[in-house]
């Protein structure tokens, strides 16, 4: 063999070969763009979950499960299954939070149930509309929740009151607390949301050196600027429940926290959620 058919021939080898190989990556590359589509939207829910936690959790909870009176859950069948259809949105569920997330709510859907932090009711994120966040990272948060959709629970009203509601009369006698059972309603009203996980409203365990509320509760009422009618650390914590604004603690706002409880809670509700809060020393 001369040496210009055996060019030809490695020619022809080489030629065969690259085939073989683009044939190869051609017949796979659609399950490499989903492995690599797949490990992208991977690494937006994770940079949506952090930003969520930073941005979000402090009115929707940690878990999206929202604040029952404050703000909607977002981790929530309806939220998934009837939200879109319900105000009438005709593009993508991700859209649509990217949309809401950008700029904001002036006044809530909902404001008989979810009022809220105030005016606006819901404020913009996007830094077009005065925000902290860029356009790629809302899109984050939105796929961090549009990833719950398969595992979305129906998400519970708090159910009526068993019995005749506890009203606003602080100085009425209560039934002995049970603090387990006001631990667990303390969490299902949402309460830990705001006083634990987040920052929203006065903290309730003790940090830093300073005590927990139990232990504001006796001295709260002592403060010169205390504009209550408390007399005794279970009527301050009575009043800060039934009526939260009537003072509001230096440093946070007044009118976020629901001003519902006195009446949708009972007399033993009451007593428990006293009981737990009194144990937070």
């Amino acid at each position: 063999m001369n040496r210009i058919n055996l060019q030809i021939l490695l020619g022809t080898i080489m030629v065969l070969a690259t085939s073989v190989v683009v044939l190869f990556y051609g017949l796979n590359e659609e399950k490499r763009m989903a492995e690599a589509e797949e490990a992208q939207r991977g690494r937006a829910i994770e940079q949506g979950a952090a930003l969520f936690e930073a941005q979000c959790s402090r009115c929707h909870g940690t878990q999206g499960t929202g604040i029952p009176g404050l703000c909607p859950p977002l981790n929530d069948r309806y939220f998934f299954d009837q939200r879109m259809k319900d105000v009438g949105w005709s593009g993508t569920l991700e859209d649509y939070i990217v949309a809401t997330v950008s700029s904001g709510r002036l006044a809530s859907t909902r404001p008989q149930l979810y009022p809220g932090q105030g005016t606006p009711a819901m404020p913009a994120f996007s830094d077009h509309f005065g925000g902290p966040l860029r356009e790629d990272q809302i899109r984050t948060i939105a796929a961090f929740i549009t990833n719950w959709s398969e595992t979305a629970i129906a998400i519970e009203v708090p159910p009526t009151p068993s019995g005749p509601v506890v009203g606003t009369d602080i100085t009425k006698e209560l039934p002995e607390g049970d603090p387990a059972a006001g631990e667990a309603l303390a969490t299902t009203l949402g309460c830990v949301a705001c006083h634990i996980a987040a920052p929203t409203g006065p903290v309730w365990l003790a940090k830093d050196g300073e005590p927990g509320v139990g232990s504001h509760a006796a001295t709260r009422i002592t403060q010169p600027d205390y504009t209550g009618k408390a007399t005794t650390p279970e009527q301050y914590l009575f009043e800060s429940i039934v009526n939260p604004n009537i003072f509001v603690v230096s440093g946070f706002a007044s009118g976020v926290m629901p001003q519902s409880y006195a009446n949708s809670l009972t007399d033993q509700d009451m007593a428990n959620l006293i009981a737990y809060l009194l144990t937070l020393k």
